[in-house]
């Protein structure tokens, strides 16, 4: 994580940063919370470092994952988020690792298709991927 006009320590970033990303907490939350350990900082400001350094994390953290099992298992749920339905679909190998997750409006062909790219972009190919009988994860794959 490139800082260098920064005035703030990294470590001050990346705790503001983590603790937006795991849970489920809003931006002027997280100001007070920081202000209740001596950190002022604006949350307009909290805003601008999680748009810019998010990703960069991001693409780090994917480069250390481990390397999936050569099974798959890969299913798709509904779950009610914020008290709509959304469908959730995830992979996990066989040791129950997990793999990685989307949630999508519609349970459809094309969001099969858009998680499986995602899926194989992760290091390590599965030699075999165990599915339930839904007719959009099975076209997906064949495709």
């Amino acid at each position: 994580m490139e800082c260098k006009w920064c005035p703030v320590q990294k470590e001050i970033i990346l705790w503001g940063i983590r603790w937006y990303v795991a849970y489920p907490i809003t931006y002027r939350q997280l100001e007070a919370r920081m202000g209740e350990r001596g950190v002022s900082v604006d949350h307009s400001t909290l805003n601008r470092w999680v748009i810019r350094y998010a990703p960069e994390i991001e693409k780090q953290f994917r480069r250390r994952l481990c390397a999936v099992g050569k099974s798959w298992r890969f299913d798709e749920t509904s779950i009610r988020v914020k008290g709509q339905w959304h469908y959730w679909y995830r992979a996990v190998d066989r040791d129950g690792q997990p793999g990685d997750f989307l949630l999508t409006p519609q349970c459809d062909r094309a969001s099969a298709e858009a998680f499986l790219p995602k899926m194989i972009r992760l290091p390590g190919v599965p030699e075999k991927i165990t599915i339930d009988q839904s007719g959009s994860s099975t076209t997906a794959i064949k495709r």
